[in-house]
């Protein structure tokens, strides 16, 4: 049967549409999923309402979600109710449109990653199925027909070949299952981001600090120190925002959200220092915390032992209770966050109710004297003291301002990471900044720089002020300018106790800080550490990958920061690595900068970020400004971060992680090397520029690696270089083996560094393939001009069609003007039968240790050896566990295997990778062709493989002009500058061969002579349609000076050259039409016989060297 669109299929009229009748409309999806067994998963269609002359569609019981994507194209009811069609039955209907098509409509799960734990990836139809005929894809489709030819029966297994062809595996579909119970805890955008920015954004500088900074710059230069830095973060967050919008977002923070736009070169490196300053910053806000505890301890005389360990041991106490609160989960962290945050709040309010609370004496002198306008207008101005100046008190202030990514940091575990990480981040950036700019003015609207904090200091009747606010308001505070007071902005961190309404809150307020951001970045550091590891881009930290529970928590990285953490903090001096934990963050924040420029920049179809408020430019400005900030706060931390990056990032691209994340790098690379290429074809050739551009008949790289070898040998950094393969036979099969094996090869050739490009092309012959890469390959100015190619050894073995086909190729370049180079080396170049051989001795070989490695594992298992035995098994187990496959090479084959397969085939495979000693090429120059002959070997001198090796140049002349003739060649090569060792000239290259070789040759060519000349002139013609390719009689004769010049030739060769180390010859050209394939075949094989590798050239005869400058 022939299921088609054409109308003899259906050939009724009235089948205009395709009717559903629903024999059961409860399609409840909760119901389906949970697999109620009470379920009627039965639906009958049609295409009209004849019963007798429809197609129906009986489903199976099983998982109803296999079929909303039938393989026919067709989308069942998932959204709790079908859309009404035909209006006059109210009928029901499966498809949106159309009749009988395999096209599916939109749908997300036909877009999701093979290892996505949002949802199971789906495949489409191929093209290939929809453009094949319907009932073969429907036979592949494991569709089976019942007797009735009309009837389909679809089992729940087939549809799931259509569902999860491509599904999760391992980890993901872990993750995946546990999400579908419920066990996953997710945050939305309050408290997975906005709670977390907050708490790390106001930090210990808020309580602390911010006093002494605004004293010092004073109100106006004050709020511009705060602006500055909320600038650079604001910036950030717009970066931050329009990346996380541009797809998915996993977990990694930021790294995961550098690496996925700029590449795992800048991701890795930045992602190391990101997680190690997070796991730093844990230590210095622990060390601060217990440096408030010691203080109080001081006050009450409490201390344990000393100032410095009784910071260490309260340090490790609470960095342990941090650790605990961490790996119980995500869940108790975000609680713990919560009320600290509440604790946060509530001391900021009680600062300011403070402010309007009036003062008493005490405070008065202290300088608090609630609001007042004299004080504001003092203190509006800068006072800069000591060594400070603006930069050096923005450099103080900044590291109050970071803490952005801290809602980033855990995008893997929020509910919707692109809705939430700019709505959180931006919102904690606007409310900390109200905060900070709020505080700074209150306290400088209500504080005085300097106070001696004596009451007794009041004003004297009669004493003039200078304008002194302290002094109009009733203090003195004269002696501060002789002396160092204790109060004042300038001079007492514990402004803000002082002035709010209940100091102990200020307490708890510095305690919530100091330990939501140090809980922050404990789970910051092993979020993004996980992150990294998994992508596995450093190899040795894959260990750290792994996560357990419900919400995979990575509790060997929470071990490994805690481990850091606790090291700091026993240091218990901070101030030495604090800088550079600052230049970590802010050389995160510029690459998050970068990165937004960069994406824009590139232009890539992809980058369509949901948020729009950004500027490719203010997000390069933010980066260029980030690195400016960097060295004004600490210009020696900057040097050391950018040194520890370069060297990552020279690591991470030298080792090469297999990942493909579809960067802006990759864009960029792209768009490059467009505009590149299209300028290219603005400029006009010129001789000097030529180089050889080759196209190489190799087949598969990896079965002709010596062809490749040479080839790669002249155009290496120098040309172009295309290994070429043909496909022939079925149309279909060919283009599914030649797609299925592109991006194979051409890894493999990346794998063995070589700068060759791999294309392939299916065709009905050999020559046609060739025919459409000789007319179709490169682009613009980077097009081959050289045909590359190995010589047909076995063409006395071939049949006349395969011949004719070996020789049109020759013809072909010729007609389009490419230069041809056929190479011969004595073994021939395919290497298939020795690569098959290799792959069935692996294959075995990896199953022998397989066996062992088991039968070993069964022993240990079942004995019962004690601690002894079982160093003794483990040792053994290691020393036969199963290794590796290594480097599919065909150089590193098995001593032991040598025998099984042509030794002497695999050594000439390699001749050309090897380093040529002392030696020779010497070049023929017999026919002059533009110059390619002699080009080709010069630049192999120019190789390292190759520079050992001198030019001898051999020509013909006259045996009366010899010394003429050479020094005439010596005067054009030293015009051409190319060195030589000799030149030969040959006078007697017309001489008639010896009797044995011509012999040989007759011999060779004899079982294709037609020997028309000995029969009668009927035979003779009717051998000449029978076998036109045959050698005739008149063509031997009219060829024969050129038959004994090649013959001759060879005896010279073996005369002057058997030593070369490659021998480079004009190659013959044969007329076409004139000179028979076979005949032409013959001269080449007598004119290469027994010589060391020989490389026949002959250019487009139009010239590749100058001598004019």
């Amino acid at each position: 049967m022939s299921m088609n669109n054409s109308p003899n299929v259906f050939s009724d009229p009235n089948l205009n549409r395709f009717q559903v009748n629903v024999i059961n409309e409860n399609n409840d999806n909760t119901t389906h999923a949970q697999g109620d067994p009470d379920s009627q998963h039965h639906e009958e269609t049609s295409f009209a309402a004849d019963s007798n002359n429809r197609l129906q569609i009986s489903y199976r019981p099983g998982n109803r979600e296999g079929y909303d994507n039938f393989p026919n194209g067709d989308s069942t009811k998932t959204g709790g109710s079908f859309h009404p069609y035909d209006t006059h039955n109210n009928t029901y209907y499966l498809k949106t449109f159309g009749h009988n098509t395999m096209d599916v409509v939109p749908k997300i799960d036909y877009y999701r990653n093979s290892g996505s734990v949002s949802g199971v990836k789906m495949n489409r139809p191929s093209l290939m199925e929809i453009h094949e005929q319907f009932l073969t894809t429907l036979c592949h489709s494991s569709i089976s027909w019942d007797t009735n030819p009309r009837n389909i029966t679809v089992t729940s297994g087939s549809v799931d070949k259509f569902a999860k062809v491509d599904g999760i595996g391992g980890d993901a579909e872990l993750n995946k299952e546990e999400e579908l119970k419920g066990g996953f805890v997710k945050f939305g955008w309050v408290k997975g981001v906005l709670v977390r920015c907050m708490l790390n954004i106001w930090g210990v500088m808020l309580f602390i600090r911010l006093s002494w900074i605004i004293g010092q710059a004073g109100i106006g230069l004050g709020v511009i120190v705060i602006l500055l830095a909320v600038l650079v973060t604001c910036i950030t967050g717009l970066s931050t925002s329009a990346i996380a919008t541009n797809g998915f977002v996993r977990g990694g923070g930021a790294y995961y959200l550098i690496s996925r736009s700029l590449g795992p070169e800048f991701g890795g490196s930045i992602g190391l220092i990101f997680a190690f300053a997070n796991a730093v910053a844990v230590a210095m806000y622990v060390v601060g915390f217990a440096e408030t505890v010691v203080e109080l301890l001081k006050s009450s005389n409490a201390i344990m032992v000393d100032a410095t360990n009784d910071i260490r041991i309260i340090g490790a106490i609470t960095v342990v209770i941090l650790l605990g609160i961490s790996v119980a989960g995500m869940e108790w962290e975000a609680k713990a966050q919560v009320v600290l945050l509440i604790i946060l709040l509530v001391a900021i309010v009680n600062f300011f109710i403070g402010t309007v609370i009036p003062s008493n004496n005490e405070k008065k002198a202290r300088g608090f004297f609630n609001y007042q306008a004299s004080i504001f207008a003092e203190n509006f101005g800068p006072e800069f003291r000591g060594d400070e100046g603006f930069f050096s008190v923005f450099a103080i202030f900044f590291p109050a301002a970071t803490g952005i990514l801290a809602g980033a940091n855990i995008s893997g575990d929020l509910e919707d990471p692109q809705d939430a990480i700019p709505k959180g981040t931006m919102l904690a950036i606007l409310l900390t900044t109200i905060a900070y700019l709020a505080v700074a003015i209150c306290a400088a609207a209500c504080v005085v720089r300097d106070a001696t904090g004596n009451v007794n200091d009041t004003v004297v009747f009669g004493m003039n002020c200078n304008g002194s606010s302290a002094c109009a308001l009733g203090y003195d505070f004269s002696s501060c300018k002789t002396q160092t007071c204790d109060y004042g902005l300038m001079n007492n961190f514990q402004v803000m106790s002082m002035v709010s309404g209940f100091g102990p809150l200020i307490t708890a307020g510095i305690f919530s800080a100091t330990l939501s951001s140090a809980l922050a970045s404990l789970v910051s550091a092993p979020k993004v550490f996980q992150a990294l590891c998994k992508d596995n881009i450093y190899r040795a930290l894959h260990f750290f990958a792994k996560g357990y529970g419900k919400n995979n928590e990575p509790i060997r990285g929470y071990v490994l920061t805690f481990v850091i953490a606790m090291a700091f903090i026993l240091i218990a001096e901070l101030n030495t690595i604090a800088p550079i934990i600052s230049n970590f963050f802010l050389a995160s924040y510029a690459l998050i900068n970068f990165s937004c420029f960069h994406a824009s920049y590139a232009k890539s179809p992809g980058w369509r970020p949901a948020f729009r408020y950004y500027n490719m430019w203010i997000s390069l400005f933010g980066a260029v400004l980030c690195c400016a900030v960097m060295f004004v706060i600490n210009w020696w931390a900057a040097l050391i971060t950018y040194a520890i990056e370069l060297f990552l990032y020279i690591y991470v691209t030298y080792k090469k992680p297999e990942v493909n994340w579809g960067s802006s790098s990759q864009a960029l690379y792209y768009v490059n090397a467009i505009d590149s290429a299209l300028d290219l074809t603005t400029v006009d050739e010129h001789v000097k520029n030529f180089r050889p551009q080759c196209l190489v008949l190799t087949g598969a790289p990896m079965i002709r690696p010596a062809l490749l070898d040479i080839a790669h040998s002249f155009t290496k950094n120098n040309g172009l270089c295309m290994c070429c393969e043909v496909y022939t036979g079925p149309r279909k099969l060919c283009v599914t083996e030649m797609n299925s094996g592109m991006a194979t090869k051409q890894a493999w050739l990346t794998k063995n560094k070589r700068k060759a490009f791999y294309a392939a092309v299916a065709a009905d012959s050999f020559r046609d393939g060739v025919k459409s890469l000789l007319q179709a390959s490169g682009l613009g100015r980077i097009r081959p001009n050289t045909l590359v190619f190995g010589f047909k050894k076995n063409w006395r073995h071939s049949t006349a069609a395969q011949v004719e086909n070996y020789m049109g190729i020759i013809h072909d370049a010729f007609d389009f003007e490419f230069g041809v180079i056929i190479v011969r080396i004595s073994q021939g170049f395919d290497l298939s039968q020795v690569l098959q051989v290799q792959e069935e001795l692996k294959r075995l070989e990896q199953e022998r240790q397989a066996l062992e490695a088991t039968i070993k594992d069964s022993e240990f298992e079942e004995g019962n050896w004690g601690i002894r035995g079982f160093f003794r098994r483990a040792t053994k187990l290691h020393i036969t566990k199963t290794m590796p496959p290594k480097e599919s090479s065909i150089n590193t084959i098995s001593s032991m295997h040598m025998g099984e397969f042509n030794q002497r085939l695999l050594e000439a495979s390699t001749q050309f990778k090897k380093k040529q000693g002392k030696g020779t090429i010497d070049v023929w120059w017999l026919f002059d062709d533009g110059g390619l002959i002699l080009l080709i070997p010069y630049i192999l001198t120019l190789r390292k493989k190759w520079k050992d090796c001198k030019l001898r140049i051999f020509t013909g002349g006259k045996v009366t002009r010899l010394e003429e003739e050479k020094l005439k060649m010596a005067s054009l090569l030293s015009k051409f500058r190319i060195k030589f060792a000799d030149i030969n000239i040959i006078g007697d290259i017309n001489m008639k061969p010896s009797k044995e070789s011509w012999k040989f040759f007759e011999e060779m060519i004899e079982p294709y002579r037609l020997h028309e000349s000995c029969k009668d002139l009927t035979t003779a013609e009717k051998l000449k349609r029978e076998a036109p390719w045959k050698i005739t009689d008149a063509e031997l004769e009219a060829f024969k000076e050129k038959s004994y010049r090649q013959v001759r030739l060879n005896e010279l060769l073996q005369e002057h050259s058997r030593a070369a180390n490659l021998i480079v010859l004009s190659l013959p050209v044969a007329r076409k039409g004139i000179v028979s394939d076979y005949l032409y075949m013959a001269w080449l094989e007598i004119l290469s016989k027994n010589l060391p590798p020989v490389l026949l050239v002959r250019g487009n005869h139009k010239n590749v060297l100058t001598f004019y400058s």
